[in-house]
């Protein structure tokens, strides 16, 4: 078969390789639609502690597809079926799995290698996190339950009551998912980034109530205040972009007894500065979720499902996988929200 292989930073090769042979337990899926990432990006430019494990390494992480070869031992599938599949699943035997943090599961083995015209799914993941696609959803749409649900949690986490004013800074598909979530939470969202394109997007598709262009305005954080009721501050802020000085800053921008959400993974090894005084005296509130659990995988695709997430609005390209070079330098210049990759 034909896939994106990862061999170092900065060096990807679309070439041949071996078409996986599958054991009892798993599936083989043949790849309908990949979706690219931001994460995707930051692997390809330095590479990543966890997606890659070794080199070569498939590449690649969110798809929907058919299923192409069964094990033997799997059960509610067969070849044909139009599936979506995370790109991991608890263990159910760790000390986290036991408490019910399942996201931080210490054998979360993550699925990497949808740039791909097939992909094998380990049993771990096979058996809780492979569904169905509903009939009436698209392969393109299905694909993002992976992005999706990683949002859900982050969603939850923060608490947010309708009413409160939430502030999303980074308009990624991410940054994106969170304004349109936060939306449908009843809050009042300003949205803040410096590319027009997601901007509009964080009109259109999130239904973002203000947004903020960051590059135009000579003090954000003024910008931000002065939207907020009586100038106190935000409820919450969701820093979506990963940078250190974001983390810094961003935390500025709540009232006393505000959340701030570090969403954003920054660079390994990377550290911030806070202000003590602030976050005590203050009482601020600070989390940051990671990733996401088989049922908020699944709620993620029952609000697509259902219309509430309209995501083929994140779709700005269509490419087949031959081009991810193409796709990734887009990427790189702020000139793609999400490019459906085909084989």
């Amino acid at each position: 078969m034909k896939a994106v292989l990862f061999y170092k930073p900065g060096l990807i090769k679309y070439e041949d390789t071996i078409l996986p042979e599958i054991k009892p337990g798993e599936v083989l899926i043949k790849i309908e639609t990949a979706l690219t990432c931001g994460t995707d990006v930051k692997t390809f430019k330095r590479g990543h502690p966890v997606l890659i494990k070794e080199v070569p390494s498939g590449f690649g992480h969110e798809f929907s597809g058919t299923i192409y070869k069964i094990g033997e031992k799997v059960e509610g599938f067969k070849v044909g079926d139009r599936v979506v599949a995370a790109n991991s699943a608890p263990c159910m035997g760790c000390y986290y799995c036991h408490l019910g943090e399942y996201n931080f599961c210490e054998n979360l083995n993550l699925l990497n290698g949808a740039f791909a015209e097939y992909i094998k799914v380990p049993e771990q993941i096979t058996k809780q996190n492979v569904l169905h696609i509903p009939e009436h959803l698209s392969f393109e749409e299905a694909a993002f339950t992976e992005p999706l649900a990683n949002v859900v949690l982050g969603i939850e986490k923060s608490e947010i009551k309708p009413g409160q004013t939430v502030g999303i800074i980074g308009l990624g598909p991410i940054g994106l998912m969170f304004v349109r979530l936060a939306k449908l939470k009843g809050a009042h969202v300003i949205a803040g980034g410096r590319n027009p394109l997601k901007l509009k997007l964080a009109k259109e598709f999130g239904g973002a109530d203000e947004v903020i262009n960051l590059a135009e305005v000579a003090d954000p954080q003024k910008a931000f205040l002065e939207k907020t009721p009586e100038g106190k501050g935000l409820d919450l802020v969701i820093e979506a972009v990963g940078l250190p000085e974001l983390w810094e800053r961003v935390i500025n921008l709540v009232r006393k007894g505000g959340t701030v959400n570090f969403f954003g993974g920054c660079k390994s090894g990377t550290t911030v500065t806070l202000d003590t005084r602030r976050i005590h005296y203050d009482g601020i509130k600070i989390i940051s979720p990671f990733h996401h659990t088989p049922r908020h995988f699944r709620e993620s695709l029952q609000l697509i499902s259902a219309g509430l997430v309209d995501v083929k609005q994140l779709i700005s390209h269509r490419m087949p996988v031959s081009s991810i070079n193409e796709a990734l330098q887009l990427h790189s210049e702020g000139k793609a929200i999400k490019i459906a990759l085909k084989p």
